[in-house]
């Protein structure tokens, strides 16, 4: 299994919103580096959904349910998408300064790479985010 970050700024598109709908296809991603993350997604990898601009702060676990196909918002075909499905909500949301702050998370792209969209995580990233949400 593979890990990821997502990010959404919520005024926009919000982890609520998510859930309400209970499926989105996760599109209009215009980063090579961010669509090459979205190529290598494979159903089932778990991905944190992130609040960008306001908040700062991962709020939930998606899954991804469907593997990259054509960006239906554009004739290009160099734009793919995935469809994530919402799958948890953390116990507490974490926010970017604890994040930076957590000697674990030094290297992890949300720090290095803040303007990415689509981010690939180490397994142990994920866990740390997890452990943070659950008070550890």
């Amino acid at each position: 299994m593979n890990y990821w970050l997502v990010k959404s700024e919520p005024f926009k598109y919000s982890w609520d919103q998510f859930v309400a709908e209970g499926k989105t296809m996760w599109d209009g991603v215009r980063n090579y580096q961010a669509r090459n993350n979205l190529r290598n997604m494979k159903k089932g990898d778990l991905v944190l959904w992130y609040h960008s601009n306001e908040g700062l702060e991962v709020v939930g676990i998606a899954k991804v349910v469907k593997e990259h196909y054509q960006d239906p918002t554009t004739d290009n075909a160099n734009w793919v998408v995935v469809d994530l499905k919402p799958f948890k909500k953390l116990k507490k949301p974490v926010t970017l300064e604890t994040i930076k702050a957590d000697p674990r998370l030094q290297n992890i792209g949300l720090v290095r790479q803040g303007r990415l969209s689509v981010q690939a995580l180490e397994a142990v990233e994920f866990d740390a985010i997890l452990d943070l949400s659950a008070g550890k």
